[in-house]
């Protein structure tokens, strides 16, 4: 057995052992300590933390989910790593989002289901009372939930772009896939009413509370769902501080949330929007390309080093951090959610 110790965003130590037969991810289990993770394949992400001491052996992965700009700042994928000697780590999340007891399943309704622009959902549902957990949504802005499609085993997960609620309300923005099982159901089958298993919260895409610095926010598609629940928090908590979105969507029928975009503008203060338009028609008046393009000239046009949160397919996430590193940005002020086609 060998000693692992990890420290959060926030400062929380975490210490367990690991046997080398064990992934990182399975020894904290062992030991009671649920941390973030999300495909456990090595292909999402959402379990990297950064070696500072000790020797891993790093099994296969996928390099969208840890890039070599990762590599290169000592970064690993807990699902993927095993203890080859005492480790010390350090997590880009605080220890609000580590469970110590199960993740809690419940059941919830569809109460709305509708088109998010060409190509995607907005589906809303309600928790059932529940014995344990009560009614009320509770989750940190910034995670996600596991879904089951009724009927079968098959789950996926999706952000939430609601904030947490006493109603028990989950606010969901999903894109649908060509012959994707969910996307199926939701574009055709689902119905107002219809009983979902959702299994949640989940994740570690939470604002940094401890930085000061200014918020920037880059979204491609429905990975702006996340970065709304963040940024409505920050409106009802109003956070004066200065904020932006880059929201991109490859052509304008794909754009939604717009109203949403245009109510933040009135009641956060400090809050700026880019709507960027890959392959925009000739009536389009916005910016012309990509999210990653529009935070480059942002950066270039501003003495301003912010904190950096992305969301989005992982050549999105790629291109942000390059840019953003390229703009003086630290590796360890980006933050970022990467998901791809189930």
């Amino acid at each position: 057995m060998f000693k692992v110790n990890l420290v959060t965003r926030d400062g929380a130590s975490l210490v367990f052992d690991a046997d080398p037969s064990d992934t990182l991810l399975d020894a904290a289990a062992k030991a009671n300590i649920f941390l973030p993770a999300a495909c456990r394949e090595g292909g999402c992400g959402t379990c990297r933390v950064t070696r500072k001491a000790g020797v891993v052996a790093l099994g296969s992965y996928s390099r969208s989910a840890l890039t070599d700009a990762d590599r290169a700042a000592g970064d690993i994928l807990l699902c993927r790593a095993a203890a080859h000697s005492d480790l010390e780590l350090t997590a880009p999340f605080d220890k609000a989002v580590i469970g110590f007891s199960r993740i809690p399943e419940r059941r919830a309704r569809i109460t709305d289901v509708g088109p998010a622009g060409a190509g995607a959902v907005r589906l809303v549902l309600r928790y059932e009372d529940d014995p344990t957990h009560g009614r009320a949504a509770e989750f940190i802005p910034g995670q996600f939930m596991e879904l089951t499609l009724p009927g079968t085993s098959i789950t996926r997960a999706y952000s939430l772009a609601n904030t947490p609620n006493w109603e028990g309300t989950l606010e969901l923005s999903i894109r649908l896939h060509p012959q994707g099982a969910f996307s199926a159901y939701l574009a055709g089958r689902a119905e107002i009413g219809d009983v979902l298993h959702v299994k949640g919260p989940q994740g570690s895409f939470i604002v940094d509370d401890g930085s000061q610095a200014p918020r920037w926010f880059v979204a491609g598609g429905t990975g702006v769902a996340p970065i709304l629940s963040m940024l409505r928090q920050m409106a009802e908590l109003g956070d004066a501080r200065e904020s932006h979105l880059f929201f991109g969507v490859n052509t304008q029928d794909e754009l939604f949330a717009t109203d949403v975009v245009e109510e933040l503008s009135k009641s956060l203060p400090g809050f700026g929007a880019t709507l960027c338009v890959w392959r925009p028609g000739p009536d389009w008046s916005g910016f012309a390309g990509t999210p990653a393009e529009a935070l480059a000239a942002a950066l270039a046009d501003s003495s301003t080093r912010p904190d950096i949160y992305v969301c989005g397919p992982p050549k999105l996430i790629e291109a942000t951090e390059a840019v953003a590193l390229a703009g003086g940005v630290p590796h360890d002020r980006i933050f970022s959610e990467r998901f791809s086609p189930a």
